[in-house]
This record gives structure tokens, C-alpha cells and sequence, in this order.
């Protein structure tokens, strides 16, 4: 179990290598195509970064809100899109929806990371002066 837990907490730490393990798996073991191995990668690591980035901004904001600020704003654009989506076509396609919402996350949580890693970097620097 705490190998699980391990290599979990490593990924989450480092959520680029889940990305290239999981595309380099689905594209030269199970020869997927590069576009569906690129989007398998995408969902997978997406649960990595929510938690690696939640955990980044409780360290650099001294709080315990970064993962529920994560929540709400996840169910803010489910909300969004999916009141779009209704207003579009009359319908909701749950499907479509959580695909969307969980890409658009994919891509929110890769711009926070990288923002609070530099931010954080550059903290540590000027506050070790």
C-alpha cells in the first residue's frame, strides 16, 4: 500500500512524468494513434495537477482553500459550459460536457502550475536574502 501511496504522492509532486509515461505507454506499447495517446495523457495527468496545484497554493498562500477552490471553479465551468451547451443545441450531453470541462482543466491547472512554480522559486530566492 504505501507504494501506491508513493508513487502517487511522487506524480502529483512531478505531474509531468505521469504525462510522459502514460503517452509514450499509449502510443509505443498499445499503438494508439499520437492524438488519442496526446488526449489519454491529457485526462490522466489532469487528477495529478488538480492535486499538485492545490497543494502549491496552500503552501504559497498559507491556506487550506486550494483544493476547494479547485472544486468551485470546476463547478463554476461545468455550470458555464453546460448552460451554454443547453442554450445552443436544447440539451445537455453530460458526456461532451465533462469531457470539456476536464480538458479546459487539463490545460488551467499545466498555466497554474507552472505560474506558481516560478512564483514559488522566486519567493524562496527573495525570501532567503
Amino acid at each position: 500500500m504505501s507504494l501506491i501511496q508513493g508513487t502517487i504522492i511522487t506524480f502529483s509532486i512531478l505531474p509531468f512524468f505521469p504525462f510522459l509515461i502514460v503517452f509514450a505507454v499509449c502510443r509505443y506499447i498499445l499503438k494508439m494513434e499520437k492524438k488519442k495517446s496526446l488526449l489519454t495523457s491529457m485526462d490522466i495527468t489532469t487528477f495529478f495537477l488538480i492535486f499538485s496545484v492545490a497543494a502549491l497554493f496552500n503552501v504559497m498562500f498559507t491556506s487550506r482553500f486550494g483544493f476547494y477552490l479547485i472544486l468551485l471553479l470546476l463547478l463554476l465551468a461545468l455550470g458555464l459550459i453546460g448552460g451554454a451547451q443547453n442554450r445552443i443545441k436544447g440539451k445537455v450531453d453530460g458526456k461532451r460536457l465533462c469531457r470539456a470541462v476536464w480538458r479546459l482543466t487539463f490545460m488551467a491547472m499545466t498555466l497554474a502550475y507552472t505560474l506558481l512554480t516560478v512564483v514559488g522559486i522566486f519567493k524562496n530566492i527573495f525570501n532567503s536574502m
